[in-house]
């Protein structure tokens, strides 16, 4: 490797989701997920903040999740347009309702074993690696309906059978896991997040942490289960990354960062260092929050392989957000960083800040790190020609790449790049199709009438250059 490339075993990739392409939400002996649940409109966020005790089907919404990209019918199409782009490693999740349709079932849904064993098996006959993630902001409505999802410890036992179907079954063709996606936005977006809705006499943050324990456990034991089952396979942890900063050099601001950053990863010392920091038992102290967790100390030792993250922007830290301007655009608030601008959705674009988080991250837990996600939500046009031009994105992406490399350079290790939504899908934040990530581009609106016609973007030629190693620069 010299200081302008990449590693020759670079993983270059790209992203979707179960829950957010698949569709066919009640075909195939697949049970009822939390995501189906959740709207397109004004009540979708009111549900994924748990605010929307017992969510149920409402006559006359539209529940985008139900058909999803109807990946589960095109996926050799899709497969195939990914292996013309060129990519080496595609990251999907396995959803735990089409393995075991109530959570808690007794057998396995066969049906949905197949279905992954060819999705897989298609993956592999193109040369691909696979990233499985177990759960993806999904957990089947039957154990959210009688354990209350994660809150309850028996859901670990639950998940851990799925894990190890999964292992058996899938571990010949998948090599890299990730136990949970994002496991931190359990603290943000609790329903989605992990099955959690609040009534309002209730110790909101109590359950949170519980919860968010619990999961913790979960991924343990999981990781201990996979490394038995399939020595072979590297299995990982995931949070949401982008670094904190301080909106100024006020002592004040700099603590609030300093404390929003370690509430926001003290996910991945559990998991990659096999215990809590000393930070959060002090913080469970002071917030009368009790977590039984004596008797996991010994589970919590089986650490992960890897540390994985998403990037999709930085956040700024203020001791009182009350007076400065927000940023709303994403689910974790923060505030309006001056010297910065946003996307369409409000999101602030921060290249140089995915190269400070890799080498925090790196810096702090010496696992090689995994950015599983990382791209740009915009709005599409259909040219008269049938092409689309975004350069905004593939600006983006280049940006990105470029401190990606500066990172790497740094002595950071980095497994792959992965880019989120590599064909377009339904966004989990909105439940929209118009905030578009891919470059292959999918016709369904926010309503889902179309055609689901895949359209190659400019950015699918631009990435396969990329991929190739050819002279176009990054």
């Amino acid at each position: 490797m010299t200081n302008q490339t990449f590693p020759k075993d670079f993983l270059w990739g790209g992203a979707i989701a179960a829950n957010q392409a698949e569709g066919a939400w009640n075909i195939g002996g697949r049970g009822l997920s939390n995501i189906d649940l959740l709207p397109h409109g004004p009540m979708r966020q009111k549900i994924k903040l748990g605010q929307v005790p017992n969510p149920q089907h409402i006559d006359g919404e539209y529940y985008p999740s139900h058909s999803g990209i109807d990946f589960y019918h095109k996926y050799k199409e899709d497969i195939a347009l990914l292996a013309e782009l060129g990519i080496k490693i595609f990251r999907t999740s396995i959803s735990w309702s089409r393995i075991y349709p109530n959570g808690d079932d007794q057998e396995p849904n066969q049906e949905g074993i197949d279905f992954y064993h060819d999705l897989f098996k298609e993956c592999r006959k193109h040369g691909m690696e696979i990233l499985v993630t177990l759960a993806h902001f999904d957990i089947p409505m039957g154990i959210v309906r009688k354990n209350g999802g994660w809150r309850n410890r028996q859901t670990i036992e639950h998940f851990t059978t799925f894990a190890e179907t999964c292992f058996k079954s899938f571990s010949e063709d998948v090599k890299y896991w990730i136990t949970f996606n994002e496991i931190n936005i359990v603290l943000h977006s609790p329903f989605s997040g992990a099955g959690l809705s609040f009534s309002e006499d209730e110790d909101k943050e109590q359950i949170l942490y519980q919860a968010a324990h619990h999961m913790l456990v979960a991924s343990a034991k999981v990781v201990e289960l996979g490394h038995r089952i399939a020595p072979h396979i590297q299995i990982g942890c995931m949070i949401a990354g982008g670094s904190f900063y301080p909106y100024s050099c006020n002592p004040e601001d700099v603590w609030k960062s300093m404390n929003d950053e370690r509430k926001n990863t003290f996910f991945v010392d559990v998991q990659a260092k096999g215990k809590y920091p000393y930070y959060m038992k002090k913080f469970f102290e002071e917030k009368g929050i009790n977590i039984d967790m004596e008797q996991d100390s010994e589970v919590l030792k089986h650490t992960v392989d890897f540390v994985a993250f998403s990037y999709y922007a930085s956040r700024t830290s203020v001791a009182d957000i009350e007076t400065v301007e927000k940023n709303e655009g994403n689910v974790v608030v923060s505030a309006k960083n001056p010297y910065l601008e946003t996307s369409q959705w409000g999101w602030t674009i921060d290249p140089l800040g995915l190269r400070i988080t890799m080498n925090q991250i790196y810096e702090r837990f010496e696992k090689p790190l995994f950015v599983v996600e990382n791209g740009l939500g915009a709005r599409d046009v259909i040219n008269e020609d049938g092409t689309i031009n975004d350069p905004y994105r593939i600006d983006y992406m280049q940006q990105h790449m470029k401190t990606m490399l500066d990172g790497i350079n740094d002595g950071v290790p980095l497994i792959g790049y992965i880019s989120w939504g590599i064909i377009d899908l339904v966004s989990a934040s909105t439940g929209e199709m118009s905030k578009r990530y891919g470059m292959i581009y999918v016709d369904k609106d926010d309503q889902g009438k179309g055609s689901l016609k895949r359209i190659k973007k400019d950015s699918f030629y631009w990435y396969q250059n990329i991929i190739k190693g050819s002279e176009t620069e990054i």
